[in-house]
């Protein structure tokens, strides 16, 4: 094979492969383990209050990956199985679990009081926000989120049923995930991992 024949031959090869290349995506999706919902057009933000009555939005956490759980805390197994699991995954992120920032929206007002609210968040983490509406605020995150929720009556009080889900937002503030109860602290802390990076 003459020297210009090779030559001529390696810049096809070199060209097929760069055409190959193109059609190639840039970088393949992170495929997550938790529900990707990237581009949902709902929980967009919410506007409720704090324990102090200072109101409080998704855009004050720009910069952190946010987890936002409604819940209530006479709850007997979902939501702490929820919040000790938030736990465990900011440990597993190490020195990047400060950039992790819990959300605890209640949906059971009556009883959950500012004070209530402050002392079951410190049960768990201090660093965890709990936020409490009252039944319009309430109804309106609940909508945004598309989150359900229902007291249902007991032989001496009540109970709440509201959806178990987890959604978790991008330090850019997007919806991003969707955290189901069933999922491990591993698998999640693997998936904010992927958010943390961009």
């Amino acid at each position: 094979m003459s020297v210009h024949l090779h030559v001529r031959r390696t810049l096809v090869l070199a060209a097929l492969a760069a055409a190959l290349a193109a059609c190639q995506p840039a970088t393949a999706p992170v495929p997550f383990k938790s529900i990707d919902i990237t581009g949902a057009a709902y929980g967009r933000d919410f506007q409720l209050p704090d324990g102090d009555g200072a109101m409080r939005s998704l855009g004050e956490f720009k910069g952190k990956v946010v987890l936002v759980f409604f819940g209530f805390v006479q709850c007997p197994d979902v939501c702490p199985t929820a919040l000790v699991r938030a736990i465990q995954v900011r440990k597993l992120l190490g020195v990047d679990g400060d950039k992790v920032q819990v959300v605890f929206i209640t949906v059971d007002p009556e009883r959950d009081t500012p004070e209530v609210l402050r002392d079951y968040m410190k049960a768990y983490d201090p660093s965890f926000i709990a936020l409490r509406g009252n039944a319009e605020q309430l109804a309106a995150a609940a909508k945004e989120f598309k989150v359900f929720f229902q007291k249902v009556p007991t032989k001496s009080s009540y109970t709440m049923d509201h959806t178990a889900l987890t959604y978790a937002f991008d330090p850019t503030g997007r919806l991003r995930l969707a955290l189901k109860h069933e999922q491990s602290a591993q698998e999640i802390a693997s998936d904010l991992r992927n958010l943390l990076r961009g």
